[in-house]
């Protein structure tokens, strides 16, 4: 099967043009300012205005009101939001018309969702650290062999600790059809590298390749 790819936390032209050249799925903006990724909505239009290529974009947001995210929309075209928090799923597509993913954090296997909560996609990944100062997978992995027999109620995408090292692994232990990286190709903190760029979506495509064959 092909693997599809996103590449989150983009904030600079070299990882954005990369990122499309080399076949990723969709291109991640970051709009949670805590974060090292952080793009302001400026920044973000100026980046997707490089190019016509219809790559989707994914705006992540963290406890976002809508007046916020009508603000980004308001300068940047996005395909899908990622929403951390506590915030009404359905309510923001019917007024935003756009698909909403919703990241679960996972420790255990009661973590793992029986429901969507109205989300069309599910972004599974670590739950945070305690102490973290950000949601999401702060580049650690967990149990991946939790999800054997988990029947997920809407597609999903694995993310959390993924690496050019070790998503080849991650697709055939956990058998997902979509993958998520962002510290995991960063040569330093918020700065992507694009050769791992390039290599970690040559390695998740040719997990799902040998997968296909087997």
């Amino acid at each position: 099967m092909t693997i599809r790819v996103k590449i989150c936390g983009i904030n600079d032209p070299l990882a954005f043009e990369t990122a499309i050249a080399a076949g990723a799925d969709w291109l991640g903006f970051n709009f949670f300012p805590p974060s090292p990724r952080y793009v302001t909505p400026r920044q973000a239009a100026a980046l997707s205005g490089r190019t016509n290529v219809p790559t989707p974009r994914v705006g992540l947001f963290v406890d976002p009101s809508a007046e916020d995210i009508a603000a980004v929309l308001a300068a940047v075209q996005l395909d899908a939001l990622q929403v951390y928090g506590e915030v009404d799923v359905p309510a923001l597509r019917r007024r935003f018309g756009v698909p909403i993913w919703r990241p679960v954090g996972v420790a255990s296997v009661g973590d793992l969702p029986d429901t969507s909560e109205g989300a069309d996609t599910l972004l599974l990944e670590a739950r945070p650290p305690p102490g973290a100062t950000r949601p999401g997978g702060n580049a650690t992995r967990f149990d991946w062999s939790l999800l054997h027999g988990w029947q997920a109620p809407v597609p999903w995408i694995l993310a959390g600790g993924l690496t050019v090292g070790n998503v080849a692994e991650a697709v055939r232990t956990t058998g997902a059809a979509a993958v998520d990286v962002s510290s995991g190709v960063e040569r330093e903190r918020g700065v992507k590298d694009p050769d791992m760029i390039r290599a970690f979506i040559r390695n998740a495509r040719a997990a799902g390749s040998r997968l296909r064959h087997a």
